[in-house]
């Protein structure tokens, strides 16, 4: 069938009702949002966001309402999707970015496409990785891994995918998302190891719309989490307050998960692997710790100070 792209939309969209078929690959998916209220009667008050992209160039793609539970486990990062019969609207301006692990691609953001039940009924077709041609030239998906020894480098707020080996999980915590709110986030903390330092990537990890992952984390499992946040607290002790964070598009994965994930094919992951062979799997499980209270960043060492 006749397809348009990404940079076509941009600069057509406006003087057009009906749209040609769109192939693209998701490269970031976010968290799924939750947005009913008492008041409001809304059938299935939920919203996910996508980075797509095409040769053309990078989009965000949102799916509404009933769209969600149908087909939000489906749409993975690296999948490639046939859309037919899809909106046009002009980007909210406050939404969240990730950061592209291809910096060269080119972002068109001042239009989103829109998946919705009806007005139009959007069509999604799921392209098996294996009938996907080279000549439709989607890009792959490129990611941003660091080593532990690289951390202490980076800037306050940079954006990276990490790999390691768990040593330390604590218990669930919960934080009010608004001081007086109803509301609360959802996380834990988590130590991994990746065998190029002494010290572990400290671990900052919310609740995603992975709760089959999230809940499922142990100690010696292999932990992959992208788009995490470098946080850096500024104050004498700056070395030892650096860890990271979840960001909106992070997502989590373990053990059993990694399968046909495309940062597989990265080279930190594959140094990672073969690092973890060199290792006495007795000797590391002597050093991992599960649960229990962890203060971080760690107050000061005596009452006067604090």
């Amino acid at each position: 069938s006749k397809l348009t792209n990404l940079g076509n939309l941009e600069m057509t969209w406006r003087s057009r009702v009906h749209f040609h078929p769109l192939l693209v690959r998701i490269l970031h998916k976010s968290r799924l949002r939750y947005y009913g209220k008492p008041e409001k009667k809304v059938d299935m008050p939920y919203q996910a966001y996508f980075e797509v992209a095409d040769g053309s160039g990078m989009m965000s793609m949102v799916l509404w309402g009933s769209l969600c539970p149908e087909w939000y486990k489906s749409l993975k990062v690296g999948t490639v999707l046939l859309l037919e019969e899809y909106a046009i609207k002009e980007s909210y301006p406050f939404k969240t970015q990730p950061t592209p692990g291809d910096s060269q691609m080119k972002r068109f953001a001042t239009i989103e496409i829109s998946l919705n039940v009806r007005n139009p009924p959007t069509k999604i077709s799921i392209i098996p990785e294996e009938m996907v041609k080279p000549e439709w030239g989607l890009p792959e998906v490129k990611y941003r891994f660091i080593t532990r020894s690289e951390l202490d480098d980076l800037p306050h707020n940079h954006s990276c995918d990490v790999i390691g080996l768990v040593t330390f999980v604590g218990r669930a915590e919960r934080a009010r998302k608004r001081e007086h709110g109803e509301d609360f986030w959802l996380y834990r903390w988590a130590h991994a190891i990746d065998g190029t330092s002494d010290q572990p990537f400290i671990l900052e990890l919310f609740a995603t719309s992975q709760p089959d992952v999230f809940e499922h984390i142990h100690p010696m499992t292999y932990l992959v989490c992208t788009q995490m946040r470098v946080v850096r607290n500024v104050t004498e002790h700056a070395s030892s307050t650096i860890y990271l964070t979840t960001s909106n598009e992070s997502q989590i994965f373990i053990t059993g998960w990694h399968k046909g994930q495309p940062y597989t094919k990265d080279t930190k992951v594959k140094n990672f692997i073969q690092w973890t062979k060199s290792q006495s799997e007795v000797n590391q499980i002597k050093k991992t710790v599960i649960g229990g209270y962890y203060p971080f960043p760690r107050p000061p060492d005596n009452f006067l100070k604090y």
